[in-house]
């Protein structure tokens, strides 16, 4: 009995240990678009170093979307730059699943963001957090990792 209790407990922990170790947020991922539920982009994730960065590999346009994809509201060197291929996550800490310490961009607005991102307990989803000042003041999105 005893000998059966030891291997369950240590087959839990083998599991929960790989689990932990498997959980990274490098890869492809796909957004959705906030309003209207749809697949908006998808986001290169790389490691640099110590941190991360995320690059903007593809936009699904929605009608009335620049047809050029350029970074109309970006300032300084990134104005009027092609947005596929663009920096918009980076300098993230952290290891395994949560980072944290970053930066996030967001090319609708050119605006930057403090970033924070948690990947899920299945390694297929990630909550990316973008905010100002306080993480409270703030927004969450669901990212999915791309197959």
């Amino acid at each position: 009995m005893n000998i059966l209790l030891s291997s369950i407990v240590g087959l839990a922990c083998a599991y929960f240990t790989s689990a932990a170790l498997a959980a990274s947020p490098l890869g492809l991922w796909k957004t959705i678009d906030d309003e209207t539920g749809n697949e908006r982009s998808l986001i290169r994730i790389i490691a640099v170093g110590d941190s991360i960065e995320g690059t903007v590999e593809n936009i699904i346009l929605f009608p009335g979307d620049d047809p050029k994809q350029l970074c109309r509201d970006c300032e300084g060197s990134l104005k009027d730059q092609p947005v596929i291929g663009m920096r918009i996550m980076w300098g993230l800490q952290g290891d395994g699943a949560s980072w944290k310490e970053g930066y996030i961009m967001d090319p609708n607005n050119g605006k930057t963001y403090r970033c924070k991102l948690t990947v899920e307990d299945d390694d297929q989803s990630m909550r990316v957090r973008g905010y100002s000042g306080f993480s409270l003041l703030g927004r969450t999105q669901i990212w999915y990792r791309v197959k």
